[in-house]
């Protein structure tokens, strides 16, 4: 079952609330995407706490609904 873009964005800004959120769907089926998350709440926080926190913001989907995520995270624009 594929996972909606949308979907992807709305459960990272639940979970994070002032992320920008910039999804792509990289194979147009709905479960290949890259995402570029950029917070304050990343902010001091090395690369792999960053992803971890959008990881669980995704509650469990990853690797079921959601196949795959080449994931871009930051503090601040880039």
């Amino acid at each position: 079952m594929a996972m909606e873009a949308s979907e992807i964005e709305r459960l990272i800004i639940k979970a994070i609330p002032d992320a920008k959120v910039s999804i792509e769907d990289l194979r147009g089926d709905g479960d290949h995407y890259a995402a570029q998350v950029v917070s304050s709440q990343f902010e001091g926080k090395t690369r792999i706490q960053q992803h971890q926190m959008v990881y669980q913001a995704l509650q469990g989907k990853m690797g079921g609904e959601l196949h795959a995520l080449a994931l871009q995270t930051s503090a601040e624009e880039t």
